[in-house]
């Protein structure tokens, strides 16, 4: 019972199609509240498709899709949502603070201005016209927009392009605290680290089905490759001929080693070097993970 109040959005066997193309083939997706999800895949994988289902922008050919246990379409589901969309067309000649004020009436309990511009922090842009900001300017003017209604679902597609790295660390923070306060999110990025510095559950989506869904932990988990990095005399091509090696080579000093079997490397490395120092074993990180879930998915098809 408690699972469903917590249930802010699903997808239940969803089929979506385009003529002969199947963008989405039997998909399941639930969302939770105080959860954000990162949606991944390649180009083509359906993540544009299954959320413009569950905006209600398009209807499934098959399967159940519900927004808080409505139809997407349903007024009252849709106005507890915010969207940032990759791209937006907005009116050029108001200013931001008018753009905020023109969307906030359009929801029952809206956050104030002062609230909104601080959260997205853009008090300095409220006077300034719209058309007059930059790209990154525009693009927290947009997440402003979306967050403005104080949504319980935010729906946000590559929220970070065109921003600098601080406007990119000041928007993850405010998306943590949205998070923090209740607010289910779904992100699509093409920066995997920011899906990795973010979300609590990663779902990878490939030709509309789902690949993986978990933690980033346990996507990483699922790559056994690691890289290891020290300071050591060894030949690196030499190494490189190890067994478990993938590659190595050298970073001045430093050897950088590719490898699927961390533990029996750094042993032989000890071995080979005594003298080794500064020994650094890390992980696959997500995109290295996604890249492989991915290449491994898609040799399959083709061998089938």
């Amino acid at each position: 019972m408690e699972q469903a109040v917590a249930e802010v959005a699903s997808l239940a066997g969803a089929v979506k199609r385009y003529g002969d193309l199947t963008a989405l083939d039997g998909l399941d997706l639930m969302l939770q509240r105080g959860e954000l999800l990162a949606l991944l895949g390649p180009n083509g994988a359906g993540k544009s498709t299954a959320i413009s289902l569950l905006l209600g922008l398009v209807r499934a050919d098959a399967g159940r899709v519900q927004l808080f246990g409505k139809d997407p379409q349903d007024i009252d589901a849709r106005r507890r949502i915010g969207v940032m969309l990759q791209s937006a067309v907005l009116p050029p000649t108001l200013s931001v603070a008018e753009l905020l004020r023109l969307t906030m009436s359009y929801y029952p309990a809206p956050r104030t201005l002062a609230e909104t511009a601080e959260l997205a922090g853009i008090g300095d842009l409220l006077a300034r016209r719209y058309a007059g900001l930059s790209g990154g300017q525009q693009r927290r003017v947009q997440f402003a927009l979306a967050l403005c209604g104080r949504p319980e679902l935010l729906f946000l597609d590559e929220p970070t392009v065109g921003m600098d790295i601080e406007a990119r660390q000041k928007l993850w923070a405010a998306i943590r605290q949205l998070v923090a306060e209740g607010c289910a999110i779904v992100l699509t990025t093409h920066y995997l680290e920011e899906a990795e510095a973010l979300a609590q559950r990663v779902v990878v989506l490939a030709k509309g089905r789902v690949l993986s869904d978990g933690s980033v932990q346990a996507l990483r988990a699922r790559v056994a490759r690691a890289r290891i990095r020290c300071l050591s005399d060894l030949d690196a091509h030499a190494i490189a001929q190890w067994s478990h090696v993938t590659s190595a080579t050298r970073e001045g000093a430093r050897l950088a080693i590719q490898t699927d079997a961390a533990e029996h490397v750094v042993r032989r490395l000890l071995d080979a070097d005594p003298a080794l120092s500064e020994l650094e074993v890390l992980r696959a990180g997500l995109a290295e993970a996604f890249t492989e879930l991915t290449r491994e998915t898609s040799t399959e098809q083709e061998a089938a």
